[in-house]
């Protein structure tokens, strides 16, 4: 781990745990999503009885299909940027805003643990 400008070692540690804990969380939604897709896919393909002749099941069942993958897109996404987290610790780069090369509060971390921006350069995006 290469030193970071605004936190020390056992900082960026407690921040790399905190991370680490929600890569693992999201993992497991992901996981989960995943089965709830392939066992939807694989009711509708199998599905010969009378219920799937319903159209208006056809549809919910399609809704909720779409609305799980949204929601595995989004978890896959999410690990992707905890990940990005995790490399930032390793590189120094850690709780430093990517626009301006200030600190990243350490409050803004704890909520946001995935933040590259500091709050001054991200209110304007808002």
């Amino acid at each position: 781990m290469i030193s970071n400008p605004f936190y020390s070692p056992e900082k960026l540690e407690e921040f790399r745990q905190i991370l680490l804990d929600k890569r693992k969380e999201a993992l497991e939604e992901l996981d989960y999503l995943k089965k709830e897709l392939e066992e939807g896919l694989s009711q509708a393909a199998g599905d010969s009885s009378t219920y799937s002749f319903h159209m208006a099941d056809q549809g919910t069942d399609a809704q909720e299909q779409e609305k799980t993958f949204m929601f595995a897109s989004r978890q896959g996404k999410f690990v992707q940027t905890v990940d990005m987290a995790l490399e930032r610790i390793e590189e120094g780069r850690y709780g430093v805003c990517v626009k301006c090369g200030c600190q990243i509060a350490e409050q803004r971390l704890r909520i946001v643990p995935t933040a590259k921006l500091c709050v001054n350069c991200k209110t304007p995006e808002e």
